[in-house]
């Protein structure tokens, strides 16, 4: 991002001060860090399809050929389970810019349990609380978006919470993330790690 940052809009150096990213889009992030870097916002705004486009290429130069071992325990198993599920269709909701993250879950070997078609990236909006209607409205296509009341959103920050709420959308919390399970409390089931996920998402039903 800094890389891409540099070329598009010319900053030098990296802001001193610390942008949190966990749960925000890229392109928020992006915006954050460009803004206390001295690029105006008219300017930003203006060189975004290019920011877009120098991300998801130079992340295609950078990205590991395995990142299986950034995988959590059980995760694996859970996508395998659910995916065999009848009715369960499994769609990333993620601020990730959509080529960035489908590199990503590709070299961590689980890309192909989220087709194409579907999800809600960081490139469809700037705002994460969009991401799940979007999700919904893609999971439905052609016909009307997926019911909310048989979609949950599955994160490990405060904001996949706040996004799946602003959908009117049930939420489930793993704490194996940055933040614990108190400060996770909003969602309406928590697990500890992921290997517990499975009877969290079962015990909502």
């Amino acid at each position: 991002m800094h890389v891409a940052l540099r070329r598009v809009y010319g900053m030098t150096e990296p802001p001193t001060r610390l942008v949190e990213a966990a749960g925000r889009t890229d392109i928020d992030i992006a915006r954050q860090i460009a803004l206390l870097g001295g690029v105006p916002a008219l300017r930003f705004d203006e060189g975004l399809d290019d920011l877009r486009a120098e991300v998801a290429a130079l992340y295609a130069e950078m990205v590991p050929e395995d990142l299986s071992d950034r995988v959590a325990p059980g995760i694996g198993d859970l996508l395998e389970t659910l995916a065999a599920r009848e009715h369960v269709l499994l769609s990333l909701v993620t601020g990730n810019l959509e080529p960035v993250a489908r590199m990503k879950l590709a070299a961590a070997g689980i890309g192909h349990w989220f087709p194409a078609g579907q999800g809600g990236f960081g490139s469809d909006s700037e705002d994460r609380t969009e991401l799940p209607a979007i999700a919904r409205a893609r999971a439905g296509a052609p016909g009307p978006a997926h019911p909310r009341a048989d979609t949950l959103v599955i994160g490990d920050t405060p904001r996949d919470i706040a996004c799946a709420r602003a959908d009117g959308v049930r939420c489930v919390a793993v704490a194996g993330g940055p933040y614990s399970p108190e400060e996770l409390a909003d969602a309406d089931a928590v697990a500890r790690d992921a290997r517990s996920l499975l009877s969290a998402l079962d015990g909502l039903e």
